[in-house]
């Protein structure tokens, strides 16, 4: 089975165009952000060749996230409030990175301020915002887009759709949700994972 690259692009840096954002929709999303305590989602994720894989996401702030895979595929994404590991269970390697270190720190640090370096990208649809994220001072923690769509209900005004990577060498990434639920109550017992490396199962 192709490796899946979620876990690699949210780990290597990537180049995307952007503009300039106008402060209050910085603003805004900022807001979104500190509002959400944790989320459920269902995901689409393509990657650069167009597979298409789906399953769940749970996030819980801050710096834990997990992206279960649906049934077949032996691999695992999950962040357990220091670290995001990729667990490939048929091969039974582990791969480990900072969460600082990721273009996803924007979501899991509730305190991270993002107004320094965010960028909006354009949209054809006024509904939806869109926001570059990227470091100027550690390019090598990457890039990742983040897109919202305005909606009244949810915290801040915004819900959180997905977001786009892109990796060093130009591969896309595309994160898709549906069916979000925003600030449900969620276990920590979610993020604990299963080492391989000592004979554990997803």
């Amino acid at each position: 089975m192709p490796r899946i690259t979620l876990a690699a692009a949210l780990a290597a840096p990537a180049l995307i165009s952007a503009a300039p954002a106008p402060q209050s929709a910085v603003d805004q999303v900022q807001q979104s952000l500190r509002a959400v305590n944790s989320m459920v989602a269902d995901f689409q994720q393509i990657d650069r060749n167009g597979r298409v894989l789906t399953g769940t996401m749970t996030l819980k702030r801050p710096g834990k996230i997990r992206f279960q895979y649906e049934r077949g595929v032996p691999q695992l994404i999950v962040a357990d409030g220091n670290s995001l590991y990729f667990i490939d269970y048929q091969v039974r390697q582990v791969e480990r990175w900072p969460i600082g270190n990721s273009p996803l720190a924007v979501l899991l640090d509730p305190n991270r301020d993002i107004g320094r370096f965010a960028r909006s990208v354009q949209t054809r649809d006024p509904r939806v915002v869109s926001i570059e994220v990227h470091d100027p001072d550690h390019p090598e923690y990457g890039r990742i887009t983040l897109i919202f769509q305005k909606n009244d209900s949810a915290p801040g005004g915004l819900m959180l759709q997905g977001w786009v990577a892109l990796d060093s060498q130009n591969n896309r990434t595309t994160i898709r949700l549906s069916n979000q639920r925003m600030n449900v109550s969620v276990s920590d017992r979610t993020f604990r994972w299963n080492d391989p490396r000592r004979g554990g199962r997803p």
